[in-house]
């Protein structure tokens, strides 16, 4: 989330730079191998010679040359983003809110103002499978205000049983997972290797670690395991970084906040938005310390940040978090999404060690090398060309950034060549991820919005607080068209979204979503795709590595091409998607392979898998189980 002092009104519009732009959007649609990005660069230039543009008449050089370029800049993107083209074709996929009809009701009462930073930044959403049934439940962390956190016991978590018919059933109190606290985030592994999933949630104050007792409840083991962090807590990811079978896990802190100590709003520096008092923060506070925990394989695990190599030298404030070997060595690397400081990307070293090679490899900050308010993160390969590459949702004025891998450990910034830059500027991202939504074979994009300041809806801003979505459907070219408007009326739906998680709720085959709000209830969003493309669902068990897979690489060949994807904790904004991995196949009928490339060193191989089924493969054995149904 960003925080700007007091500015005065931008007079960019007095001065005629509307009629360059739209001079320059006539040029693209001539030059549309020009990004938004060049031909606005292009506008800097020509103030800066104090040239009289030929394009525009009646607009004196001298007033030209007086307006700050950065100012021109953004707004020139932003003319750009809401003039972007229309796409010609339409998806043939709707999301639906079935949320009422799923039973799920949780009301989350929060502060209509959000006076406090901690208040506005929400909480996440976990999909995973508690019960080994075979379908996925749902964990909303409950979130806090100032208020809420001095009541006791405080607003409860919720944890959804997936009825198998599609309805939920909320057993969070029983299950024993109700009241972390002030829950923040969450992630999910097999932590013991039992073969059950286990819950971790991070909170303002400390986090909780609770371990699956396999019969539907869990137990409290933070300070047993040692992993119960009283910072404010934010995103959290597992991954065994050191490939001993044990899941490891890095927490992502926000902020150093005392409740006893509250700062005044809208009283200081970092507490007022374009003449608006509002919320003090992050900017002038003092970062959160982030932890890197490794797993002693006995249930317990101990505090390795600075033996590892990843202790901060400046606290930032930590967002969404991801492990991924983005380098194919086998050994998981790590991404961190900071607020309002450069983004951090850790190498793994393989000799228990990491490098910081944010700002070398290009993820670390805009194309201009300014950090952005940086919250949700997404790994995916959406060229298909086997290298995994980062989306990451930014704050409004800014621009959500695409990182496409061009070799290992370097990344070019494509956001605006993609055409996903433009139509973000208005926005505040938080969830985020890469999704095969019409089973095309193409990794899509979708990422939830909502601003942070309900202030912003009084003069003289007059913008809007919640915000809708933005859908962007892979164009299989290196492009990508917004068509949120043709998916239905749910992500039109303005909303305060924040931990939003991905997966198949269903088990029909394809991605449905769920949105936890900072305001009002949450979201159910499913999927109905009527394309009649094909399927494949892989879930991993490991043998010599965890439990759960996490960290394997899966590849699928068909007869046209080959698609990557890696198991993964945590991601989106402070929330967990679906483990098992999903994949699109067109109208592929059969999957000529499946390869998984286990954390362990392990390659194990399917041949001729049918399509339109859930594939378990179990490390080391010679076939897989076959689950699930065709989709009607």
């Amino acid at each position: 989330m960003h925080q700007a002092p007091n500015q005065k009104a931008d007079s960019v519009h007095n001065l005629g730079v509307k009629h360059l732009v739209q001079s320059l959007l006539l040029q693209r649609d001539r030059e549309k191998s020009r990004s938004a990005l060049e031909l606005c660069e292009k506008l800097k230039r020509v103030i800066r010679s104090k040239t009289i543009s030929m394009m525009v008449t009646g607009l004196r050089g001298r007033a030209i040359a007086a307006l700050d370029t950065n100012k021109v800049l953004r707004y020139c993107l932003l003319m750009l983003s809401f003039t972007a083209t229309v796409p010609t074709a339409s998806p043939v996929v709707r999301f639906v809110d079935v949320t009422k009809q799923a039973g799920i009701r949780y009301d989350r009462p929060s502060t209509p103002e959000k006076k406090y930073v901690v208040e506005s930044i929400g909480a996440g959403v976990a999909l995973f499978d508690f019960d080994n049934d075979g379908f996925l439940d749902i964990y909303f962390v409950n979130g806090q205000s100032v208020d809420g956190a001095r009541a006791r016991p405080g607003l409860a978590s919720a944890l959804f049983r997936n009825n198998r018919n599609g309805t939920f059933t909320e057993v969070a109190e029983k299950a024993g997972v109700a009241f972390p606290g002030w829950g923040m985030g969450t992630a999910v592994a097999d932590v013991n290797n039992d073969g059950w999933l286990d819950l971790y949630v991070t909170c303002f104050g400390p986090n909780r670690l609770y371990v699956n007792n396999g019969n539907g409840t869990f137990r409290d083991f933070s300070r047993k395991a040692g992993v119960a962090d009283s910072g404010c807590g934010q995103g959290a990811a597992f991954g065994d970084y050191d490939n001993d079978g044990h899941v490891d896990l890095y927490v992502a802190n926000y902020v150093e906040f005392d409740l006893s100590k509250l700062p005044e709003f809208g009283r200081g520096h970092f507490c007022h938005f374009r003449g608006i008092p509002v919320q003090c923060g992050p900017r002038g506070l003092p970062g959160g310390a982030d932890v890197l925990y490794r797993n002693n394989g006995d249930g317990t695990f101990t505090n390795v940040t600075a033996k590892a190599k990843v202790e901060e030298q400046e606290k930032r404030y930590g967002m969404g978090v991801i492990w991924s070997d983005v380098d194919g060595d086998g050994r998981l690397d790590l991404y961190v999404a900071n607020d309002t400081q450069p983004n951090y990307l850790y190498r793994n070293l393989g000799d228990g060690t990491f490098e910081e090679v944010g700002l070398a490899s290009g993820v670390a900050v805009a194309q201009d090398g300014n950090p952005q308010g940086s919250m949700g993160v997404a790994v995916g390969d959406y060229n298909r060309d086997g290298r995994p590459d980062l989306f990451v949702t930014n704050y409004a004025d800014q621009y959500n950034a695409l990182y496409r891998q061009d070799r290992p450990f370097f990344f070019s910034d494509v956001s605006f060549s993609s055409r996903t830059a433009s139509s973000s500027f208005p926005f505040v991202g938080w969830g985020t991820a890469f999704l095969d939504f019409d089973n095309d074979g193409w990794q899509d994009l979708m990422a939830l919005n909502g601003h942070v300041y309900p202030q912003i809806e009084q003069p003289p801003v007059n913008a809007s607080y919640p915000q809708r979505g933005l859908l962007y459907r892979n164009n299989s070219d290196g492009t990508f068209s917004e068509v949120t408007a043709q998916s239905g009326s749910a992500l039109m739906a303005k909303q305060t979204s924040r931990g939003v998680a991905f997966g198949d709720i269903d088990n029909d085959g394809d991605i449905d979503v769920v949105v936890n709000n900072l305001d009002g209830g949450p979201a159910l969003l499913r999927n109905e795709g009527e394309h009649n493309n094909h399927w494949l669902l892989v879930k991993t068990r490991g043998g010599r590595s965890n439990r759960a897979g996490i960290g394997a690489r899966v590849k699928i060949t068909t007869a046209e091409s080959a698609q990557w994807g890696q198991v993964s904790s945590g991601g989106s904004y402070v929330s967990q998607n679906d483990l098992r991995l999903h994949f699109g196949l067109g109208k592929h009928a059969v999957v000529n392979e499946v390869e998984v490339h286990w954390p362990s060193g392990t390659i194990d191989r399917r041949r001729n898998v049918p399509v339109n089924q859930m594939l378990e493969i179990v490390e080391g054995e010679r076939s897989g189980e076959v689950h699930g149904q065709k989709k009607p």
